[in-house]
């Protein structure tokens, strides 16, 4: 009998402890796959100087792709609350892997969208399962493992134009099949981490519980913070859009850049968005994840304010700073959320990744259509008041956790 105490205590404390080997391991996994993502606006000015696009069709390229990787998201986390499968992300990956190849040689329009929506099928199916295992290995600390989770993902996605930039641009469009020894690196790395996870489900089957926190609200109280959640996730990924798509296109247009010369400057906007979200997670655990929401949100709209004005030497210092505060809001929103609805992390985690990746969908698809009908610097112009909506954020409430 004092033996099996024994165990179940040893088997308690290991639910609890933070397992930074596994969080780095998901961490290293979403920097790969979200590297892979990096490739499809980073080719953008190749694809639409080769195959003479329009900025609506470069809006709907985007939209493809995010659609796909936001319209699965909550389907796969509920499903996965209620049957989790722990090799569920290999998956994912093969259809990165599909679309890595597809893309490399796709040469109209509409082998493009089709190529996209593979790579954004493998991120649908990636996102809810790694944010679950992020919570699982955290011990707690639950914004930390976020911000370790989600740098990763902005690492890969400031890697990916710096590469394309290095290794296809001069070169030719088949040089993205290289991006193969990246899927096949998150391959070997999600393995590992499914065996982990596999473990874990097991040790849950025999009664002890990972870290929960609970609060006292309301149902309908719930409801309202989920909704205020999503209009700032509206705002934040809307405004996202434009520097994700249309960004190397302004400061070309503007400076009179190169191709590559736009992605350098790129590289730094999201180098700057890396370190906003190492930041986030763990502020949120320390002054609490509603002003982490707030000030990023809402803080980013002098800045925006400013960015369309300026020249290039303070553009790059505007969108550090944009991208250091405005980044550091998503790590606190997707814990919070987390926090408000302990019991359904997938769900929770792919409603939030699949409403963010779809508001930058619908942000892409509507953004190149007024640069069409417009200018490309009218775009920054008008993104410039979104910000402005994370005020609604004051509305939030505090949670207040039991003991």
């Amino acid at each position: 009998m004092d033996t099996l105490v024994k165990v179940l205590v040893k088997d308690k404390d290991l639910a609890q402890k933070t397992v930074y080997s596994i969080l780095f391991s998901i961490s290293f996994a979403h920097l790969l796959n979200d590297l892979i993502q990096a490739i499809i606006p980073s080719i953008y000015p190749l694809l639409k100087e080769s195959y003479n696009l329009t900025f609506s069709q470069i809006g709907l390229i985007t939209f493809a792709f995010q659609f796909s990787a936001s319209i699965f998201q909550p389907l796969v986390g509920y499903y996965t609350d209620k049957n989790p499968k722990p090799f569920s992300q290999i998956y994912g990956m093969l259809f990165s892997m599909a679309g890595i190849v597809s893309i490399s040689y796709a040469d109209n329009f509409y082998w493009i969208i089709a190529s996209v929506i593979l790579i954004g099928t493998g991120s649908s199916i990636f996102h809810p399962e790694s944010a679950r295992i992020s919570n699982l290995a955290s011990g707690g600390k639950r914004g930390l493992a976020q911000s370790i989770f989600q740098v990763g993902g902005n690492f890969g996605t400031a890697l990916g134009p710096l590469l394309v930039a290095l290794i296809v641009i001069p070169n030719s469009q088949q040089y993205i099949l290289w991006f193969i020894i990246v899927a096949a690196i998150g391959l070997a790395i999600l393995s590992k981490i499914a065996y982990w996870y596999r473990d874990h489900l097991v040790l849950r089957k025999n009664k002890v519980q990972p870290f929960i926190d609970f609060h006292n609200l309301p149902k309908r109280k719930v409801q309202i913070a989920i909704g205020i959640l999503l209009i700032v996730i509206f705002s934040k990924f809307f405004y996202s859009a434009s520097l994700s798509s249309y960004y190397q296109f302004y400061i070309i247009d503007k400076f009179g850049l190169t191709i590559k010369q736009a992605q350098f400057h790129m590289f730094i906007y999201l180098i700057a968005y890396a370190v906003g979200t190492i930041l986030g997670g763990p502020l949120g655990d320390k002054i609490g994840r509603k002003y982490v929401i707030w000030l990023s949100v809402f803080g980013a709209f002098p800045f925006a304010l400013l960015l369309p004005y300026v020249n290039l030497f303070w553009t790059d210092v505007l969108m550090v700073i944009i991208g250091i505060i405005i980044s550091s809001a998503f790590p606190a929103i997707l814990v919070y959320a987390q926090e408000l609805l302990p019991k359904k992390l997938g769900m929770v985690s792919g409603l939030f990744y699949g409403f963010a990746f779809g508001m930058g969908a619908l942000g892409s698809a509507l953004l190149g259509k007024l640069a069409d009908y417009t200018s490309i610097s009218y775009v920054y112009h008008v993104c410039s008041y979104l910000p402005l909506i994370g005020a609604i954020c004051y509305f939030l409430p505090n949670l207040k956790k039991k003991e």
